[in-house]
This record gives C-alpha cells, sequence and structure tokens, in this order.
C-alpha cells in the first residue's frame, strides 16, 4: 500500500488533531504518501484531496476541532455519491483510507467497503464514548473534565442560594458522559437513556437530600426518555408545587465538544492513529482500531455498528451511595 487517506466525519471530538497527525506521520515514517480529505464524506465526493507532508500536521495535537473540518453527508449515503468518491479516489491512486468518527462514519465506511473493496480503518472519534471495540473513544475525557468545570461552579451558585440545579449533558443515546460527570461532580442523580428513571423517584431524591442537604444537583443526559433538563425540571417543580424552593436549569450543549484535549485523549488518538495506518499495512480493513486494557485492538465495522457498550452498574450504583 502506497497511498493513503484520512479523513474525520460526524461530530467533532477534541483529540482528533492528535489523531490525524499519527496517522500522517505514522504513514509517512513507512515511506507511503499521505492525503486529507476535507470535510469527511462530503469533500471526497467534491474531489476536496489534498497531499499532507509531516509539515502539515506541526502544532496541532494540542488543538481541539479538526483541521480537516468535519460534514454529515446526504450524498454518500446514496449509491450514487459513493460511485462518484470512488472514482476520486481513484484519481488520486489512494488504496486505503483511515476514518476517524464514531457509528456514522464507520456505517458509511462499512457500505463503501462492500461495495468498493477499499480497504478501510476507522478511529473511534466521539465524545459520548459509546461504541463498542474500546475502553474510551476519543474526545471523551475532554468532554468529561470540560463539563465537570462547568458542574462545579454551578454548584458553587447552588449553595450559595439553596438551589436545585436540572444540567443536562450531551448524551443522545449514550449516558456515559452523565455518569462520570454525576459521580464526579457529586450528583444527587443522574438520568440516563439506558435506565428508566421515574419522576416520582426524582422528587423523593430531592425531598430525601432536603434533609441534610440545602442544594442539589441533577445530571441529565439529552436523551433520557423524560425528556429534557428543562422538561424534567418544570415537571419535578409542577409535583413538588412549593414556591419556597428554586429550580434552575443548565444545558451545557456544544461547549464539551470543544477545547484542548487532555493528555489521556491525546494519548489515545496517538495510538489508535498508528494502530490504524499500521493495521492497513497488515491487510486489516473494514474494522475499527480501538484500546482494550491498554491493548490495541480491531473489531469489525458490524461488530461496532450493532453491539452495545453498557454502562457499569456499579458506578450507578456508587452514585446513588455517595449521594446520600
Amino acid at each position: 500500500m502506497k497511498k493513503i487517506a484520512v479523513l474525520t466525519s460526524g461530530g467533532d471530538a477534541p483529540g482528533m488533531n492528535a489523531c490525524i497527525r499519527a496517522v500522517v506521520r505514522t504513514g509517512i515514517f513507512h515511506g507511503m504518501e499521505m492525503y486529507g480529505i476535507m470535510y469527511g464524506y462530503d469533500g471526497m465526493i467534491n474531489g476536496e484531496i489534498q497531499k499532507m507532508e509531516s509539515h502539515a500536521v506541526s502544532n496541532i495535537v494540542q488543538r481541539g476541532g479538526t483541521i480537516l473540518k468535519s460534514a454529515r453527508s446526504e450524498k454518500f449515503r446514496t449509491k450514487e455519491g459513493r460511485k462518484i468518491a470512488y472514482e476520486q479516489l481513484q484519481k488520486h491512486g489512494i488504496e486505503g483510507l483511515v476514518a476517524i468518527g464514531g457509528d456514522g462514519t464507520f456505517t458509511g465506511a462499512k457500505v463503501f467497503y462492500e461495495e468498493y473493496g477499499i480497504p478501510t480503518i476507522g478511529c473511534p472519534g466521539t465524545i459520548d464514548n459509546d461504541i463498542y471495540g474500546t475502553d474510551f473513544t476519543i474526545g471523551f475525557d475532554t468532554a468529561i473534565n470540560t463539563a465537570l468545570e462547568a458542574i462545579d461552579k454551578i454548584r458553587d451558585t447552588a449553595a450559595a442560594h439553596d438551589r436545585i440545579f436540572f444540567i443536562e449533558v450531551m448524551g443522545r443515546d449514550s449516558g456515559y458522559i452523565a455518569v462520570e460527570c454525576g459521580l464526579g461532580g457529586g450528583a444527587e442523580m443522574v438520568m440516563v437513556p439506558e435506565t428508566k428513571t421515574t419522576l416520582h423517584e426524582v422528587v423523593e431524591k430531592l425531598k430525601g437530600s432536603r434533609k441534610t442537604k440545602t442544594s442539589s444537583v441533577i445530571v441529565v443526559a439529552e436523551g433520557d426518555e423524560e425528556g429534557s433538563a428543562a422538561e424534567i425540571m418544570e415537571k419535578v417543580k409542577n409535583i413538588i408545587n412549593d414556591d419556597t424552593k428554586d429550580f434552575k436549569v443548565t444545558t451545557l450543549g456544544h461547549i464539551q465538544r470543544g477545547g484542548n484535549p487532555t493528555g489521556k485523549d491525546r494519548m489515545l488518538a496517538s495510538r489508535c492513529g498508528m494502530a490504524a495506518v499500521e493495521g492497513l499495512m497488515n491487510g486489516q480493513a473494514n474494522c475499527m482500531a480501538g484500546i482494550i486494557h491498554d491493548e490495541v485492538v480491531y473489531t469489525s465495522f458490524e461488530d461496532c455498528i450493532t453491539k452495545s457498550k453498557p454502562l457499569n452498574k456499579d458506578t450507578l450504583k456508587l452514585i446513588e451511595i455517595l449521594s446520600i
């Protein structure tokens, strides 16, 4: 294999640049020509493909976002779009791909491989930490630390005014961020898509907390079955129906996706990037390079997409124990 291209797709995550850097420099180290595809699969279709030398990835390991930009491509979902993408790769003589992203990115790569046989290896780039086949995803640790910094500050004002705060974090289908932030931020309760938490349980928890605490924080994953943090707060407020209690809501939103990656994310991204390139060299394809128990593992895209990554129930129990 002489020519490999790297792309980032879907939502951005801190550490993607560190991964791009590792991919490009690993390939150059092994004597390959390396290319970057701008704007993910859309850029592949539009021919936005450029050669990348070692200096192209200088001074980016510490930067958030992605220098290759990211976009979701509706065209790539069509056979016509994928055909054009393949033709663009052929023009540049590209023989392999490294796709940095999450489920959607890997789904596209899997279909593309099945149709055109371009060997592709993925790197798990998403703050949600919801991809099967790796202990952690690129960007998760940074997102946790960003959210915790905000939660710590909210706790200060909650305590000063005896308030009940509902804090919404990202996690449409996964509660990993909520659970880690709930534990690390000392929340009284977390609400996540994986477990059913009733409004009655929330009310009872708040009533119990009031016996020993003057303020409370409840962390809500955006995908919880009861709705957004704002919707849950209004429902709980109406049930309690006590004008003496002050309820507030904060939605952290996309702040969790930005910022300089932590050391842990830089290390993870670098290891996955190198493993992706060396995996292609060794004949791996249609799979993701991840880290499990500190060892590089390759997991098929099929498993990454279809298998779930369950929350650690011991962590949920620990939050309950420590919130008394």
